[in-house]
């Protein structure tokens, strides 16, 4: 396995005022599916593993993870975790657009590809963090690999193949739509879209004038052509270790993240809806997303010592169980955020933990 470029590099600005730039190297390695690209932040952390991040259709891992790692109350986190930021092929930046009948690799090749990244960084273990499409793809090397894989923060995961239903409407919107307005639409919620808020022009002007644009059709094809995971609670087909599954409560995924909660272990599970966060809760809910990370990895039995302190001032985590109407759930976690108090807090029977700092 071959390296074909090491290049050094420096974050565009400071994380925090009067903080030095951390310090990347991002890194290109051949896989028997092709060339990936991965940036990786900090040095190796003895007897923790790495955080690894991947990104969704239409971005690349700085659109897609920027805002969540520059805030402010991450920077704990990222003192203590090396972290690897993978970008699909030619979505990296300055990527060369493919050539013509280039076959893109399907997410399940996708996730093939990171074992080999994690051999180059000599990594035995890792957290990951993706959204869409990079969720999946990391849900499916953690089924592979349930060995090398510590944790995972699932964003806007949709674990289903797509029936001939969602074929036939995907086809429909494709004769009347651009790549750019579908991946949106996948992207954002139809609120925001219509909002046309700051950031939505922001995300808009950066997929429609993207210079790789080809290149995001072809994983966006991929990911409309990914296989069912096939998870079942109590089955073989599972995810081996703790998992937060995060949705905004107005994204497009809201209903097979909630389906996809149903079919995963509940004493591994923690389902984290957020308010106010839209389609991409990285972007618009960094500081809530960033307590409930850390709250995810005390729970791994990392940053025991860590500061809750968003919640201390502000904000309130419950900690509730559901069980499904059809009685085929099992009781699951659900963990939501509001703005009442500081309080950690479960639903039924109703213990309530203190959190403050």
């Amino acid at each position: 396995m071959a390296e074909l470029q090491e290049v050094q590099i420096t974050e565009e600005k400071p994380l925090l005022p009067g903080q030095t730039p951390e310090a990347a190297k991002t890194h290109s390695v051949e896989t028997p599916y092709g060339s990936v690209t991965f940036t990786v932040y900090g040095t190796p952390k003895p007897k923790r593993p790495a955080i690894l991040t991947y990104h969704d259709v239409g971005l690349n891992y700085k659109s897609c993870f920027q805002p969540l790692f520059q805030f402010g109350d991450m920077q704990e986190i990222i003192q203590n975790f090396v972290r690897v930021h993978v970008d699909a092929p030619g979505m990296e930046e300055g990527a060369a657009v493919f050539p013509l009948g280039y076959q893109y690799p399907s997410l399940d090749q996708l996730a093939d590809m990171i074992p080999c990244i994690l051999q180059y960084l000599n990594f035995s273990t890792i957290i990951g963090v993706g959204v869409g499409a990079g969720a999946y793809v990391l849900s499916r090397y953690a089924l592979n690999h349930p060995d090398t894989v510590e944790g995972l923060v699932l964003i806007n995961i949709d674990p289903n193949a797509k029936g001939w239903m969602d074929w036939a409407a995907h086809k429909l919107t494709g004769l009347t739509s651009s790549i750019s307005e579908m991946i949106l639409g996948h992207l954002f919620s139809q609120e925001e879209l219509s909002g046309n808020s700051e950031l939505i022009q922001k995300y808009r002007n950066i997929i429609t004038h993207a210079p790789n644009l080809d290149n995001i059709e072809l994983y966006w094809n991929s990911y409309n052509n990914r296989r069912d995971l096939n998870f079942e609670r109590g089955g073989d087909i599972t995810l081996k270790c703790p998992v937060m599954l995060v949705v905004g409560d107005q994204a497009p995924h809201e209903d097979a993240v909630v389906e996809c909660n149903s079919k995963l272990d509940p004493t591994q599970t923690s389902f984290l809806k957020m308010a106010d966060s839209g389609g991409q809760p990285q972007l618009t809910q960094p500081g809530k997303l960033t307590e409930a990370f850390k709250y995810f990895l005390q729970g791994m039995g990392y940053m025991a010592s860590s500061c809750m302190t968003r919640l201390s001032r502000s904000r309130t985590a419950s900690l509730t169980s559901a069980a499904s109407i059809d009685g085929n759930r099992s009781r699951s976690r659900t963990l939501s955020q509001s703005s009442e108090s500081g309080t950690l807090s479960s639903g039924p029977p109703g213990h309530t933990m203190e959190v403050s700092c």
